[in-house]
């Protein structure tokens, strides 16, 4: 076991001042520095974030931050469709320095346990194919692949995927660690 994997992780609510600027700068960042996406993305992730504070509804969203340290490390949120009995899982992002701690598969687990006890049958996410590393959470964790296409986001060429779980089939509480 490496120090790195010593390090335990907390996940708390994004309620606190500067958890949601938070949450705009590291993807705009992150994704850039990662992927070369432009402000487009950026842009993208502000109105989500700017929806889920304006429409605040604590029985059917929520959003998270996962912390190592003190320190803010990832995060993603659960937000209400248009479509009453379907959540969409949104923002999910790892710091590069938390990679490897199960901080994806936590944040991932802990809206599912919320969207199953605010009554919602089923979860929606959109992804692109690059993200590799969350793609296998949605996976592991029983979302199932509905459609991809190819397509330019953010100044790259990108496979849009749309991803989707049925929690009635998915509502043993499995452990997804």
């Amino acid at each position: 076991m490496t120090p790195q994997d010593s390090r335990s992780v907390a996940l708390r609510r994004a309620d606190r001042p500067g958890d949601l600027g938070w949450v705009l700068m590291v993807h705009g960042e992150g994704y850039h520095e990662q992927f070369g996406w432009d402000t487009r993305f950026e842009a993208l992730v502000a109105r989500v974030v700017a929806d889920f504070a304006n429409t605040p509804d604590a029985s059917r969203q929520a959003g998270w931050i996962a912390e190592v340290d003190g320190q803010r490390v990832g995060c993603i949120f659960l937000m209400a469709d248009e479509n009453p009995d379907t959540a969409k899982l949104r923002l999910l992002y790892v710091s590069p320095t938390a990679r490897g701690l199960g901080v994806g598969t936590q944040l991932v687990h802990e809206c599912l346990s919320f969207a199953r006890a605010s009554g919602y049958r089923s979860i929606r996410l959109w992804t692109v194919d690059a993200l590799s590393s969350a793609r296998k959470i949605y996976a592991k964790a029983g979302f199932s692949l509905r459609s991809q296409e190819d397509g330019s986001s953010f100044g790259k060429a990108l496979v849009s995927e749309d991803w989707t779980l049925d929690l009635r089939d998915h509502d043993n509480g499995q452990e997804l660690r």
